[in-house]
């Protein structure tokens, strides 16, 4: 991390207390990262500080103080925190955004925008949702200094719809190494009867994007039918029958679930499935790889370019090919095995440390101009 002139970086702390995302969990990844590696490298220059809207519990930082905004600001919704309070409060601070959307009217700033399926997919969020972020992503990309996002697929879909020139656009892969330190809590494996490497996992997001779907016809079929699919995640059967899905007898729900918890399924599953017709990263492919269990994904979006060579890949339409690569894995010890290794050997490259060192590069390179 190199030295950087005496402003102040400011992350924007608006996601502290919300409910937990993938997202947040980038956020909260990179804040802790950076913290370390300013130890590491004993300060750089430049002073840090995480803004937060209430009185919301943060982690305890060593080298990033937490700033907590004024009374009337906690009363304030946070949309109006972000646009309006943040950049007057923070006006002589490089705000730093690491959750898609950021303050419009202080150009002095850094945001990470994930993805821009709000363009590609936009079946998979409200009207309400879409025109927002839209409308945020067409300022943001022009009034701020850097757009963060990433994957290389991320950047060019970006560019491709009009978000941001690629000059403006820096890649920062996500780290996977997290999962790494969290015991893998077995407790849901003996409430749903679940054999340990003969079940195959899968999220609970009903978004059409997600591609849930493929794999319920494909845990219907005969080849799957004595394999269970536990899904993990806030969507339940009934979500998924509301939307005309046949959700067949060999699929399980685990709920929301604690990262130990996630561990815990992750470690002991045959299979990480995970169908999605788009991603701008593709997170749980790189934890399950880490874990050491093999994944089966499809083609698309940044999953080819996450997963690399570490990964068996199914037609994202097809449910015979899904039924297909799941049980090569299940049933061939050396495709497993081969798999695993490759895995934890992918899943190394993906660390939080280098992804906070990629990103301060680029900060401190806008905040020095």
């Amino acid at each position: 991390m190199n030295a950087v002139a005496s402003k102040t970086i400011a992350f924007n702390g608006k996601f502290f207390g919300a409910a937990s995302t993938g997202v947040h969990r980038v956020a909260e990844e990179l804040i802790a990262a950076t913290d370390a590696l300013i130890s590491e490298q004993h300060g750089n220059g430049a002073d840090f500080a995480l803004v937060v809207r209430n009185s919301v519990e943060t982690p305890a930082y060593r080298n990033i103080s937490c700033i907590r905004e004024s009374r009337l600001a906690r009363s304030m919704h946070r949309i109006a925190w972000e646009q309006c309070y943040l950049p007057l409060a923070r006006r002589k601070d490089f705000i730093l955004n690491l959750c898609n959307l950021g303050p419009l009217l202080h150009r002095d700033s850094a945001t990470m925008i994930h993805d821009a399926q709000v363009y590609s997919s936009p079946e998979s969020y409200s009207l309400r949702f879409r025109l927002w972020h839209k409308f945020l992503y067409f300022f943001i990309g022009r009034r701020h200094k850097i757009i963060f996002t990433v994957s290389e697929f991320s950047k060019s879909e970006l560019v491709r719809y009009g978000v941001a020139s690629p000059d403006k656009i820096v890649v920062v892969h996500n780290g996977c190494d997290h999962i790494l330190q969290f015991q893998p809590d077995e407790h849901p494996l003996v409430t749903m009867k679940l054999e340990p490497g003969r079940y195959v996992l899968a999220l609970a997001n009903t978004q059409k994007h997600k591609n849930i779907a493929v794999l319920l016809k494909a845990f219907a079929g005969s080849e799957l039918r004595d394999v269970a699919l536990v899904l993990f995640g806030g969507s339940t059967r009934a979500d998924f029958e509301d939307l005309g899905l046949a959700v067949p007898r060999n699929v399980r729900f685990a709920g929301r679930i604690t990262d130990s918890e996630l561990v815990g399924l992750m470690s002991n599953a045959g299979v990480l499935a995970f169908p999605s017709l788009t991603e701008g990263f593709g997170l749980p492919p790189l934890e399950a790889m880490a874990l050491g269990c093999p994944v089966v994904a499809a083609p698309l979006g940044a999953l080819p370019e996450v997963c690399g060579n570490a990964a068996l890949y199914a037609d994202a339409f097809s449910p015979d090919a899904w039924s297909l690569k799941i049980r090569t894995v299940l049933d061939d010890e050396a495709v497993r095995q081969a798999l695993v290794a490759d895995g934890r050997r992918q899943a190394a490259k993906f660390t939080w440390k280098q992804a906070a060192q990629n990103l301060f590069e680029a900060v401190n390179a806008a905040t020095l101009q």
